[in-house]
Order: C-alpha cells, then structure tokens, then sequence
C-alpha cells in the first residue's frame, strides 16, 4: 500500500488525531491543510477533559509538554456559570483537583495548540503537504479523483479513502455529502484577545456570561497564562436571523455598558479585530460516513450545542476514523455499508451528550429557569458537587434534561 490510498484534507485537530493513530499502526498516509504551521484558528481556545483524554491514549507525553509551556498552555480547573441576573456559579471540573498529575483542562491559542500537534506528525508514515487545497472530488469507479492546487501547480491523485476534517466549510462534506445548512443546528461567534481584562479567576476558571439578550447563547472570558484573555460571543444563528441581532454591537456593548463586565474592561487593551466563524453544532444527527469517505470534526458537525466546544469531538472523531479505516484496509472494503461502523461507534458514544447538550441549550432559553438553577445551587452544595460530577457522567447530566429535577429544586 502507498500513501495515496488515503487522503486526510485538513490539518487541524481531527485531521491530526486520524494520522497520529494511524501511525500508531504504520499505516502510510497523505495530509494535507491550505495554510502553512503556524497558522491561527478563530476558536474559543479551550481544551476540554475529553481533549486531554484523546491525547493521552496517544501519549500521556502530550498533556505533560503542556505543563512545560506555560506561556502557551494554560491550566484550567473549572468554569464560573454567570446566571442572566449576574449570579455567579462556581464549579470546578474536579472535586479533587489536588490527587490530579495534571490540569484537567488547559486554554491554548489555536496558534499554539495546532502547531504543537502538527510538529508531532510522524513523517515516516504520514506525507505531510502544507500550502495544499483540495478544490474538487469526482468519483471514477472504485477511486475518488481529488484535484488539488499548491502553490506552484494544480494536479489531480486518486484515493480509495478520503478524511474530511477541513472545518465548516469542508469540501469533502459539500462535495460527496452536502447538507443544506440550517440555522437551528448552527451558532455564530465572534473572538478577540484582550489584554489587562481584570478579575480572572485564581485558578484560571473559564466564564461564561448567560446575558438575557443574547439567550440561548452566551459572552465568554478565558484566561490565559500570559495576561491575555480569550473574549468572544456566540448565539444560535436561527436567533441571530429572526431577531435581527447584530453580534458586532453586542459584543461592543457588554464590554462598554454591562454594569460588571464593562469595568473589567476599563483598562483593557484589543490584541487585534474581532474574528468571526460559524459553528456547526450536533444537535442534529447528520451522515458522516459514505463509500470511499469518513467526515470528522466540524466537517462531520459535531460541536456541542450547549457549549461550543469542538476540539474534544474533533480528536475523538479523528481516533474513530483511524480505528475505521484500520480495518477496512484489513478488509480491502471501502463501501459504505462497511465504513459505516464509523457512523455508529460515533455516535453511540456522542449521541446521548450531545442531545442532553442540546436539551439544555433549548432550557438556557429561559432566563428565569437559568436563575433558578445558579441560585440553588449557589446555597446547596451537593448540587454544586452533582453538576461537577456531570462533566464526566452522562447519567448525572441528563438530570438536567428532565422536569423533575427543577420541580425538586423550585420545592428543595
């Protein structure tokens, strides 16, 4: 087998966690990305517990070279849940934080953390191709022809495999599984870095703001070791479109007007523009697996609907393909009916996060209820503890989803 037989288009986190684990396995392989490392990503930053997961089944080695760059890694131990009243929520991701080796999240600038793991590529079974954009697909028989532009020349090669991980504009997706995009199971969001925002948390807790007028959807701040802070705002399209919101000016108006936001700004520097992107959330079950190809990542839509996050999906998709494509070649099959086992371990394992995710990013339309839970929560300890406890069990998170978890809180 050559490298040709497979195609990974995008060198972001699922595309790269297809080739590390491919490589684990000597499998050869192409990747390819449009840009040249480094290259920046518009992205909240944050790296979840499911990130550290992925990378440590890689090599715990990863999330240790973290701890060795501070400026570019960031140790996160929780998130602070700002009701829309300004009641504040503490809640680690750990309830002991002291027995962990290491953080159980970190903040990276995708700068940082994309090129981190594009330097761990293993060259001796990956064909690495920077400054290389897929620009079409055409099927011929049992190959897929992809026709390619780098910077000096255009070429076409056929593949028996093709990986999209190339974001919410993949080619592959469009090309071999379009989907017509729906602003219900789609979020739009701003980011900017700031220096000098005031009142971070002592152990780097990333914020979230749920403010009434921008439900469901929130304003983050996620600090970062070297005084800068990731600052952004996102909300359901759908929302964006049917109340004709402007994301630009709301933005500019918390950090300007909010009675508590905006003083943490007051000295406050702007590293650069505000940068927009679209986030295609999971919160519908789409196609991701089909002859010749597997979708992962943000190609595949697999963005947590409450949330945003994605790099945890990304990685964990892009371990899957790998499994996947493993063994099909064991198998020499590269149909459908085959590749589909892709699609069903995937979500079997995300599908009921991802509709709790959903079901509660439906809930956080309602500020009164939002309110509700914090303040509960806020004066009763085992609840904090229980929504601790609900990043790692699905069981516990889906309490959340049911009517008779706020009657029990409405009547203690």
């Amino acid at each position: 087998m050559n490298a040709e037989e497979i195609l990974i288009v995008g060198a972001g986190p699922a595309g790269i966690a297809t080739s590390l684990f491919l490589s684990q396995k000597k499998v050869p392989h192409t990747i390819i990305d449009k840009a040249s490392f480094p290259r920046d990503k518009i992205c909240g930053d944050a790296l979840s517990g499911k990130v550290v997961h992925v990378l440590n089944k890689l090599d715990p080695k990863f999330v240790n070279d973290f701890t060795s760059i501070p400026g570019q890694f960031t140790g996160s131990y929780g998130i602070c849940f700002f009701a829309p009243n300004g009641k504040m929520l503490e809640v680690p991701f750990s309830l002991h934080p002291q027995k962990l080796k290491n953080a159980p999240g970190f903040i990276s600038r995708r700068l940082h953390f994309d090129e981190y793991l594009f330097k761990q590529i293993d060259r001796s079974f990956a064909n690495v191709k920077e400054n290389t954009e897929l620009i079409d697909l055409t099927r011929n028989g049992n190959e897929i022809i992809a026709k390619m532009k780098s910077k000096d020349s255009a070429y076409e090669k056929k593949y028996k495999y093709i990986i999209g991980a190339e974001g919410e504009r993949s080619v592959v997706a469009k090309k071999l599984d379009p989907l017509d995009k729906n602003l219900s199971h789609y979020c739009a969001a701003l980011r900017g870095y700031y220096k000098g925002v005031t009142g971070t948390h002592s152990q780097n807790f990333i914020e979230l703001h749920f403010l009434k007028d921008i439900l469901p959807g929130y304003f983050w701040i996620f600090p970062m070791s070297d005084g800068t802070t990731n600052v952004g705002i996102g909300m359901l399209s759908e929302k964006v479109a049917k109340r004709k919101i402007n994301l630009r000016n709301e933005f500019e108006n918390i950090i300007s007007n909010h009675p508590v936001i905006s003083k943490r700004f007051e000295k406050a520097i702007s590293e650069g523009p505000l940068m927009g992107w679209g986030l295609p959330l999971g919160s519908a079950h789409r196609s991701v697996a089909g002859d010749n190809y597997l979708l992962t990542g943000d190609a595949g839509s697999l963005i947590d609907p409450f949330t945003g996050e994605g790099i945890g999906n990304a990685l964990f998709s892009g371990m899957l393909a790998a499994e996947t494509l493993i063994a099909a070649l064991a198998e020499k099959r590269h149909d459908k009916a085959f590749l589909y086992q892709y699609e069903l371990k995937l979500y079997k394992a995300l599908n009921d996060e991802l509709r709790i995710s959903n079901g509660i990013q439906k809930l956080s339309n309602y500020a009164w209820l939002f309110n509700l839970v914090v303040g509960k929560a806020i004066k009763n300890k085992t609840l904090r503890e229980t929504i601790t406890c609900m990043f790692d069990d699905l069981d516990i998170r889906a309490e959340l989803r049911k009517p008779s978890f706020y009657f029990k809180l409405i009547f203690n």
